[in-house]
């Protein structure tokens, strides 16, 4: 339905920050979820405004406007809150973006008010400044509801990102878009260099799985491979690192992480699989990542093309294994991960039995992912967006000059 999107942003070049040039100075509105609540869009937003906040002689400005259900809780940081169902909200939402020079919505069916988060168009329909969309999903088989505010948002919008080319693909295959709008700029990742003794990896090697936890995780997978694996000594263990998600937590409680407590004691796996049921700041993530043998992403969803943990996890140099969503086909290629079968312990279980007894391989993998680590880090992920940004304001100002 329309070409394939660019690689780059084709606004004009940014000028360096290295003091030969003048760079353009901007404003951000960033609208999304965001701190304190515990979700990825509100830790990708919130990595966002550091990275474009912190620009060598950047004297940038970012103006949060924060989703909510229901209002308050709020830090410091949140200019305005944009609540579900509040007219009131919206205009005042809008009111501050246009003070803005250009707005970044984060877009994702499930934070906006209204039926598939449709609330959000009327955000949109007021702004005067450029708007740029993220998409975070873009549905292989959506309702008709949810093509039409998808396709509505892109076509409000000035200039659109995907984090993945499958997402590009889907959206060119799928929608009826206008694709010259989209960019390909991936997820960012916190990368560090620091590696003190305690980043030392553990004697007994560590499966990790982290995020939000609730069905569809696959975890219940991961701790059925690990019963395959009770020949390997040192024991591996299999640490599940995360809050159970809000929203299932409010439908069905802690049923999911005790069913894969129960399960693990069922295997005799108990003292095997450890959960620390936190949604931990990123230095503590960091840390527990590093020790780490190996990231075990063992999802369900065929469908995902996007995710923040296998970026995270690439870019802290971890050998990663992954059922065969796109995101996870699209990254590790080229020696940085193992790709499984979804719902197939004995798959899980082979490669991690690869990985876990194969030194060679490990290093080897943990070598092409931190070759990926720049590219990834949110400095440079943050420069595109300021690119983009930079030419949709320019181009404006060009129109009305």
């Amino acid at each position: 339905m329309g070409a394939s999107p660019s690689e780059t942003s084709p606004g004009p070049p940014r000028c360096a920050d290295d003091g030969a040039t003048t760079r353009v100075t901007l404003s951000y509105g960033l609208v999304s979820t965001y701190p304190p609540t515990p979700c990825g869009l509100a830790t990708f937003t919130k990595a966002l405004a550091g990275g474009l906040l912190g620009a060598p002689g950047a004297v940038d400005e970012c103006v949060i406007v924060r989703a909510l259900d229901v209002p308050g809780g709020s830090d410091v940081d949140v200019a305005s809150e944009l609540v579900a169902g509040s007219a009131a909200s919206r205009r005042h939402a809008s009111v501050a973006l246009n003070e803005t020079d250009v707005v970044i919505i984060q877009h994702e069916y499930g934070i906006f008010g209204g039926r598939d988060g449709d609330e959000i168009l009327d955000v949109i329909e007021r702004l005067t400044v450029p708007v740029i969309v993220v998409l975070h999903t873009v549905p292989l088989d959506p309702t008709p509801h949810q093509r039409d505010v998808l396709e509505s948002v892109v076509g409000a919008a000035d200039a659109v990102i995907t984090m993945t080319h499958a997402a590009g693909r889907r959206l060119a295959a799928g929608y009826a878009v206008d694709m010259t709008k989209v960019t390909v700029i991936p997820h960012g990742a916190h990368v560090t260099h620091r590696f003190d003794a305690d980043g030392a990896p553990d004697i007994r090697p560590t499966i990790l799985t982290w995020g939000l936890i609730g069905p569809g995780k696959g975890i219940e997978w991961g701790i059925e491979a690990l019963a395959l694996l009770g020949d390997l000594r040192p024991r591996p263990r299999y640490l599940i690192v995360g809050e159970t998600h809000p929203k299932v937590r409010a439908a069905s409680g802690e049923e999911y992480r005790t069913s894969l407590g129960a399960r693990a004691a069922r295997l005799g796996l108990s003292a095997d699989v450890e959960f620390e049921a936190a949604y931990l700041d990123v230095p503590s993530l960091q840390q527990i990542v590093r020790r780490s043998t190996v990231v075990l992403l063992p999802y369900d969803s065929v469908d995902q093309i996007t995710s923040g943990v296998l970026i995270d996890a690439v870019a802290a140099g971890k050998p990663v294994i992954s059922t065969r969503f796109p995101h996870a086909i699209e990254l590790l290629g080229g020696g940085v991960g193992l790709l499984v079968a979804h719902r197939d312990p004995a798959s899980i279980a082979g490669a991690l039995r690869r990985v876990l007894t194969d030194t060679a391989l490990r290093d080897a993998m943990s070598t092409a992912a931190s070759g990926m680590a720049p590219s990834l880090a949110w400095t440079a992920v943050a420069d595109r967006y300021r690119q983009v940004a930079t030419g949709l304001v320019t181009a404006r100002a060009a129109a009305v000059a």
